[in-house]
């Protein structure tokens, strides 16, 4: 028996679709509620996010948000992917990097490694951090290197690096055709990290050697993180990467190869950051792109991109590094879903040192997780059809494609690096960026955010010295923080306590709550240690409480109102104990009792910054 409702409809009927005026005149009703008074586009536009490259992220993507076909997966463009099938059967392939100078422990750590989920090996060889040349035959004893890829970064003189390891694949019977992995040479990557010439004879020599005898083998690398570490932006890394391409193709087939044999030799590596999407977006655009070059070259077959993506070093930070395996974990998510063959991911404590067994085998477990229990693998470009994913990756392609542009009018890579075009644009972005971290516009979780003062800090066995001086340089998220806690940290040392601050809190904690928990985790990030104590003041209790906090300066936290009517008293109050600054929680109005103002927005580490400067603290 079917049972009918009673006004006749059936169940199947469709809901009446709303439409876009219906969704922006419910987003005017709310932004009303909460005392902004929008309406039409400029209701839409209060709630959309500004990112770097002139990209602006809308709150609501539907289908008319055009772009173009992303084509099927395996085939030109390579939007959704190099393959038909997912990362692999498998899984992407997981590889650990790994700085250590003592073979022995590298043979112990790279063992661990690959016994426990690890599928390849990231070598740093040479130079001051990496395992020497002649230990590397005993760092990789007791691999298989016909199972385990190995991809080498040797620094600028790869050449040592490069014949011991294929000595060693010889020495062992490994045949040519099952090499696998990548010898990492990339002379512009190098120039940019050290700022000397880029050497491409042993470039070409390597490539040639890889494209006749080791078909598996991939002799250079398109290093963008250089460019990533130096505060570029998504669309700076991609543009960048693909001059640095496009130079590697001209010297290759120049040398005799062929346009699908120089495009073989290539593996492209990027940085995936917390910002899963732009992260799925850029390595979906880095495809598009270079097979817009491929296809330019003649040979769109060839454009299907090799990636690895490496989580960001910049995202990490040193105070509460627990919070980087949450980080790392959304990056992996990324370069997952944008579609990377191979991901590294850091260990949480890459930033303090050398990471520990226990550091290692969380990295490597969250590959797994990811694709034994996520099951990201399964599905071939799971973002793809996402309105808001199609378009992103859309406009920054767009973006890439244009400083490109600029690039190769500069005269290529090598001379965007040389004129200092490159030094300059990504300061001029990461000074924009750091203005958003310095007032929390872009806040980072443990540091700027909820920062945890008395956390015993973690330790670490120091890394190697970097790259000398003369490249480009390496920043952090956390850099302009870090400084500021490293004065109180020092603070602390030499005189047993940190700088403080009176939180002089007016009438009951349901007015003044929300303001004193802002002002106590702005300052906290500064490394100056919040005393709340007791919960509410007023002028007759403020002087004997500030007096009994030891803190030298305070902060008023409570409603305009209240500031209006007990400010002033409480102030004097404050002054008259010994307070030698007044800070007040708040935007600066009509009351002007304080001496400086706080608030969401504001330049936190300017303001700290003079503070420990006036308090003596160095």
């Amino acid at each position: 028996m079917t049972v009918q409702p009673a006004d006749g409809l059936s169940p199947a009927t469709e809901f009446p679709g709303p439409s876009h005026d219906q969704w922006q005149s419910l987003v005017e009703g709310v932004l009303r509620r909460s005392g902004k008074d929008f309406r039409g586009a400029a209701a839409e536009e209060a709630l959309s996010t500004a990112l770097g490259d002139g990209l602006t992220v809308r709150p609501l993507y539907t289908s008319a948000d055009a772009s173009p076909d992303p084509g099927l997966p395996g085939f030109a463009p390579f939007t959704r992917g190099s393959r038909v099938t997912g990362s692999t059967a498998d899984g992407w392939d997981v590889r650990q990097r790994h700085e250590l100078a003592d073979p022995v422990r590298l043979n112990e750590a790279v063992l661990g490694d690959l016994e426990n989920g690890v599928t390849s090996l990231w070598l740093a060889v040479g130079g001051p951090g990496g395992v020497p040349v002649s230990g590397l035959a005993r760092a990789l004893e007791g691999v298989h290197l016909d199972l385990a890829p190995v991809a080498l970064d040797a620094g600028a003189d790869p050449g040592p690096a490069v014949r011991e390891l294929l000595g060693l694949y010889e020495a062992r019977g490994v045949a040519k055709g099952a090499v696998r992995g990548s010898l990492g040479v990339d002379p512009l990557g190098q120039s940019a990290r050290t700022g000397t010439e880029p050497e491409a004879a042993s470039a070409v020599h390597w490539a040639r050697l890889c494209s006749h005898e080791y078909p598996g083998l991939r002799a250079l690398a398109v290093d963008a993180l250089p460019y990533h570490e130096a505060g570029g932006s998504a669309a700076e890394e991609l543009g960048l990467s693909l001059a640095t391409g496009v130079a590697y193709l001209r010297e290759l087939t120049a040398a005799g190869l062929s346009v699908e044999e120089a495009c073989a030799q290539l593996e492209f590596r990027y940085a995936a950051t917390a910002d899963q999407f732009l992260t799925i977006a850029k390595l979906r655009a880095a495809r598009r792109l270079w097979a817009r070059v491929a296809e330019v070259c003649g040979a769109p077959a060839a454009g299907a991109q090799r990636q690895h993506a490496v989580t960001s070093p910049v995202m990490m930070t040193r105070r509460d590094p627990w919070v980087n395996m949450l980080r790392t974990t959304l990056a992996c998510l990324g370069a997952s879903v944008g579609g990377a063959e191979s991901v590294t991911v850091l260990p949480f404590d890459h930033s303090l040192g050398l990471p520990d067994a226990f550091a290692r085998r969380i990295a490597r477990n969250t590959s797994t997780i990811l694709v034994e229990e996520s099951h990201l693998a399964r599905v071939t470009d799971p973002a793809g059809g996402s309105w808001y994913v199609e378009r992103l990756t859309d406009e920054l392609a767009a973006a890439a494609w244009v400083f490109f542009q600029e690039v190769e009018k500069a005269g290529g890579q090598a001379a965007a690096l040389r004129s200092g075009m490159v030094r300059e644009r990504l300061a001029a972005t990461w000074a924009a960026r750091s203005r958003d971290l310095a007032r929390r516009k872009e806040p980072v979780t443990g540091v700027s955010e909820f920062p945890a003062l008395h956390e015993r800090p973690v330790e670490r066995e120091p890394a190697p010295a970097g790259p000398p001086a003369g490249g480009l340089p390496r920043v952090r998220r956390d850099e302009a923080f870090e400084a500021l806690r490293a004065r109180s940290d020092a603070h602390l040392a030499a005189t047993g306590s940190r700088p403080r601050v009176f939180m002089a809190a007016l009438g009951p904690a349901s007015v003044h709550t929300a303001r004193a928990s802002f002002a106590a985790n702005l300052f906290l990030s500064g490394g100056i240690e919040p005393v709340h104590e007791p919960v509410s003041v007023d002028a007759s209790t403020a002087a004997a409480a500030f007096e009994a906090s030891g803190a030298t300066i305070a902060c008023l936290c409570s409603t305009d109102t209240l500031y209006a009517e007990q400010g002033d008293t409480v102030a004097s109050a404050l002054r008259a104990a010994g307070a030698e600054q007044i800070f007040l929680a708040g935007r600066p109005g009509e009351y002007a009792g304080a001496d400086v103002h706080v608030f969401a927005g504001c330049d936190v580490v300017a303001v700290l910054s003079s503070e420990l400067d006036r308090m003596g603290v160095a």
